[in-house]
């Protein structure tokens, strides 16, 4: 498996001219992380949702207008990524599947191939707000530089979801995220670095950024794109491999190198990924003596 040059995007949520100039954003970015020599480029979670436009506050109204839409959007990422000859993950759309509308974040190769992760766990907010449904179990994809897997924003925050993935032989998580507090970005942040200690895997989050008050489902957005791994020999001692300023746009740009995580499960100081315990069973209760 070869060196990944990864590009991450804190997406500031602007008024766009429907998905013209949502898709003219994108194309933006996508020849920045070429010139930087990126070779795979990742968007938050619900950055299309910008496309809604002023609905007046009606998160239904904006799902609707996007989620028909996205087909259409799909494949007009696909086009983006093959004239740029960059992999792409462009965040997630909300698509329609089997008679309601799912979470989920498209995969496209260089060349326009297409696979996609579903989003496994709804929010509070996705669930009662917007009625999304629970999607299909975690997969793992094969790339150039090997298996890779996608968490979809809380989905990240459920250790046994990503380690099914790593299990699976995916080396690297791509985590878009959208969040709406810092609450909610810590709380995938940390469920980031703490799947990337305990899997010693590498695991990159990019979040939606910016207010947007004309949109229900985008009006306030926290972050930063960062990029985890291991806290162990071989890596910075707080296990940060990159990470750009809170709320602030510009690319991140990581190199990824796979075979320093097969040396650090191999001879690290801890061996966190073949520690792993399988169900274990809870020691009958006990009562002080």
């Amino acid at each position: 498996m070869s060196v990944l040059r990864l590009a991450l995007a804190p997406y500031p949520v602007e008024r766009v001219d429907g998905a013209r100039g949502f898709l003219g954003r994108v194309d933006d970015l996508a020849a920045t992380a070429v010139r930087a020599g990126a070779e795979l480029l990742v968007l938050p979670e619900y950055a299309a949702m910008e496309i809604a436009g002023d609905r007046g506050g009606d998160a239904l109204a904006e799902l609707a207008a996007v989620s028909a839409e996205a087909p259409a959007l799909l494949e007009a990422m696909r086009d983006l990524a093959a004239r740029h000859g960059l992999w792409l993950l462009p965040g997630s759309l909300p698509m329609p599947v089997d008679g309601g509308i799912r979470n989920i974040a498209p995969l496209i190769a260089a060349d326009g191939r297409l696979a996609l992760q579903q989003k496994s766990v709804m929010t509070r907010f996705e669930r009662e707000t917007l009625g999304i449904s629970p999607g299909t179990p975690p997969a793992v994809f094969a790339t150039p530089w090997g298996r890779i897997g996608i968490a979809i924003c809380y989905d990240v925050e459920f250790p046994t979801l990503v380690r099914a993935q790593v299990e699976a032989g995916a080396w690297l998580i791509l985590v878009p995220t959208c969040t709406d507090t810092p609450h909610g970005f810590n709380r995938v942040r940390l469920a980031a670095r703490a799947r990337a200690l305990e899997n010693q895997c590498f695991v990159a989050i990019a979040p939606t950024i910016g207010d947007a008050p004309w949109l229900a489902t985008l009006d306030e957005n926290h972050g930063y794109a960062a990029v985890f791994g291991p806290v162990d020999r071989g890596f910075p001692e707080d296990g940060v491999i990159a990470r750009g300023d809170l709320d602030r746009p510009g690319l991140v740009i990581a190199d990824l190198d796979p075979a320093r995580l097969a040396a650090v499960r191999s001879d690290g100081a801890v061996r966190n990924f073949a520690d792993w315990p399988h169900a274990p069973a809870v020691a009958p209760l006990r009562t002080p003596a």
